[in-house]
């Protein structure tokens, strides 16, 4: 019998959960700043809610859904994306006023059946924030800023900024018609799953992959071309608050995203450590989406990203395990006279609020810092004979180096000043 975990999915294991709460807080704490609020939606929802929400022709909906029947027949599929759920919610609770956008964010996973790869698994998890009701630019520039900032905090810095205008569904129609005329003359070189797409929904064969379409997409007519004068005003009102912010992009005429519920501003956040398929995250506008699932016309825009992905990025870029599960102090004695003075300050710094541990085996100063170090721990206290003699600690900042002296007495008091008193800072 096979009781092994399913393929496409993992274990995430304690020390690995540790990073992965420091990520969420992250969230938690951008979030925060942005004044959006916690929602939590079902992990399934009614299967009609993804395809009319995403699109029937989608390769999500076609393709990659968990989809079942209860012991009712309904259809149920677990929940392939974040965005659908957060809307279905907004309508089912009311949740919208006339005078303040809802600013909404979740956290949470999402499956897809779709080859699992590095980054890629059956079983992913997002964060991702909404913001509904908002029709102007600055929502969208702002969206785009959150999402960069929610990285910065995690220390990435090297990701790009891609962003397109897939226009409305006044003007989208033009530029589906030029590129269906596109494809139809190239139709034999297509793969059978553009031929398809050529027929049904032009705009998903930009999802393709395949070396040899991919060819044909690129000599493709660009949806700028065909945008109507309202969602280029739009469009460059974004770029204005964008320059404005000081925040660095690229225009990429073919990116529209793998949802149809885009609409005016798409873009993703990418970063070469990814390889090929290098998006960490990424979102844009869906006017659309309320009114298509029983709403009134209501403005929108929103990002995603994989919790994964942002992991194997900090792990790429050497900013990996900043979090070591709410400890914020090693407790560094590596003389057996200097261990019951530790042992105080281990129970001194925890009753003051400040998440502290101690190699309990000892061990060379050496070897217990390196092990400070791999658990992203922000500070060590060093207790040795220098500071037994004074009876004092010295402090250490594990990213910087420095150190300062300070009595016995007035470490827990300070340390918990600086780690703000509630175990686990950055």
């Amino acid at each position: 019998m096979n009781l092994l975990k399913p393929r496409g999915t993992f274990d995430v294991l304690p020390d690995e959960a540790a990073r992965w709460r420091g990520v969420e807080e992250a969230a938690r704490r951008v979030a925060g700043l942005y004044g959006f609020g916690e929602i939590r939606t079902p992990i399934f929802e009614s299967t009609d809610l993804f395809v009319r929400g995403v699109g029937e022709a989608t390769d999500i909906v076609r393709k990659e859904m968990y989809t079942f029947k209860d012991g009712s027949g309904r259809s149920l599929t677990l929940r392939p994306e974040g965005t659908a759920p957060v809307i279905r919610a907004y309508l089912e609770n009311s949740l919208g006023r006339a005078d303040t956008p809802a600013r909404l964010y979740y956290l949470g996973p999402v499956f897809r059946y779709e080859k699992p790869q590095a980054g890629r698994y059956r079983q992913h998890h997002q964060f991702g924030a909404e913001t509904i009701g908002a029709a102007a630019p600055a929502a969208d520039a702002e969206t785009i800023q959150m999402l960069l900032q929610f990285y910065a905090m995690l220390g990435i810095e090297r990701v790009a900024t891609m962003i397109n205008s897939v226009g409305c569904r006044q003007c989208r129609p033009g530029y589906g018609a030029a590129l269906a005329a596109h494809l139809a003359e190239r139709k034999a070189a297509l793969c059978g799953d553009c031929r398809r797409r050529a027929e049904t929904n032009p705009l998903r064969v930009f999802d393709c992959k395949q070396p040899g379409c991919a060819e044909i997409i690129a000599a493709a007519p660009r949806v700028k071309e065909h945008v109507c004068a309202r969602c280029r005003g739009h469009f460059d009102a974004v770029l204005g608050l964008l320059d404005e912010a000081g925040v660095r992009y690229t225009v990429k005429p073919e990116l529209v995203r793998g949802l149809d519920y885009y609409t005016r501003t798409t873009f993703e956040i990418v970063a070469g450590e990814l390889g090929a398929q290098n998006a960490v995250g990424g979102g844009g506008r869906y006017d659309d989406l309320v009114e298509l699932l029983g709403g009134p016309p209501t403005p929108a825009v929103g990002f995603g990203t994989g919790i994964e992905r942002v992991l194997m990025v900090m792990k790429e870029q050497g900013a990996a395990s900043r979090d070591a599960g709410g400890v914020t102090v090693a407790v560094v004695a590596w003389e057996p006279d200097a261990m019951p003075v530790a042992r105080r300050m281990l129970r001194e710094l925890r009753a003051a609020g400040v998440g502290a541990e101690m190699d309990g085996e000892g061990g060379s100063l050496k070897s217990q810092m390196r092990r400070a170090g791999r658990r992203g721990i922000p500070f060590a206290l060093l207790l040795g004979a220098r500071e037994r003699a004074r009876g004092a600690a010295t402090l250490k900042e594990m990213r910087t180096g420095q150190e300062r002296e300070m009595p016995l007495d007035r470490v827990p008091a300070e340390l918990a000043g600086l780690c703000g008193g509630g175990g686990g800072g950055r």
